[in-house]
């Protein structure tokens, strides 16, 4: 029996879109190419940990948006990442393995992941070299030690980037965000990132295509996505958040912020959409 406490979400199969659409075979496998390619590049991150700060985020920044191109999904980003002195907490809904290589091409920091991220294919080693942070959702025991290593990072002036739902969710519905890690910003007196990450077809409605939920394994996610015609991720950043002094407090704060920049994204693209077709028109 799981513990109570565990996230759980309902998404499953019958969030996911049942006639998406999709490119040819010979295009996916290309996405693939170009994924296992990118993926061959981490094998230098060890080295990239040598260059100053700002070299480092350019790279890896760098490498995130060439595999988003190379797979075919576009990025729109409203916002901007303004410089932090020291170390800031980001956090973001969580729908999608791609949510890493999205936020990675936004701001780049050290992942807060479930820890059998480290066997997944081609994620997995990427995942090691550049020194995920690992969670085990199912252990109340070693969550204060997760803490613990977050607001150490913190402390040492990196950026943390963290999923506070603590698991998936389709990108229609959405959890609440947990407070536990909100815990270490508020300990190292950190401010906090609050990021949106949506996805949208080629309407522009939002779908669930690159969700991750239920009992589906990560070679059949992956290969959908690789397989999807005209995703786009729609990028929000919100507010710094200064952390205060009570977690549950700043978690509903930036939790508010994230569904709101989520609704702001979408109404963007629709209104972008709109006026190519009235341009079109006449």
């Amino acid at each position: 029996m799981s513990n109570p406490w565990v996230p759980v979400s309902p998404c499953g199969a019958g969030c996911l879109p049942q006639r998406p659409a999709r490119v040819s075979i010979a295009t996916a496998c290309g996405r693939w190419f170009a994924l296992v390619a990118v993926a061959s590049c981490s094998l230098l991150l060890p080295l990239v940990r040598l260059l100053p700060a700002r070299r480092r985020c350019a790279v890896h920044r760098l490498l995130s948006r060439t595999a988003l191109r190379g797979i075919g999904i576009r990025l729109d980003v409203t916002g901007r990442v303004d410089e932090v002195d020291g170390g800031v907490l980001v956090v973001a809904g969580h729908v999608s393995w791609l949510d890493i290589l999205v936020l990675a091409a936004v701001v780049p920091g050290r992942f807060v992941a479930r820890a059998d991220l480290i066997s997944w294919p081609l994620l997995g080693g990427v995942a090691r070299r550049a020194g995920v942070i690992p969670i085990v959702r199912d252990s109340l025991r070693g969550l204060p030690g997760t803490v613990s290593v977050v607001r150490d990072r913190l402390v040492a002036g990196e950026t943390v980037i963290a999923f506070p739902e603590g698991t998936t969710w389709c990108g229609r519905s959405f959890g609440r965000f947990r407070p536990a890690l909100f815990q270490a910003a508020v300990d190292a007196g950190r401010p906090v990132l609050p990021i949106s990450v949506d996805y949208v077809d080629a309407s522009g409605g939002r779908t669930t295509g690159p969700g991750f939920v239920g009992d589906e394994g990560i070679v059949s996610a992956m290969r959908r996505v690789l397989r999807s015609r005209g995703l786009r991720a729609e990028v929000v950043v919100g507010a710094r958040q200064d952390p205060g002094s009570c977690r549950r407090e700043l978690a509903h704060r930036c939790e508010q912020h994230v569904r709101r920049g989520a609704d702001r994204g979408v109404q963007r693209l629709l209104a972008q959409l709109e006026g190519g077709r009235s341009e079109q028109a006449a």
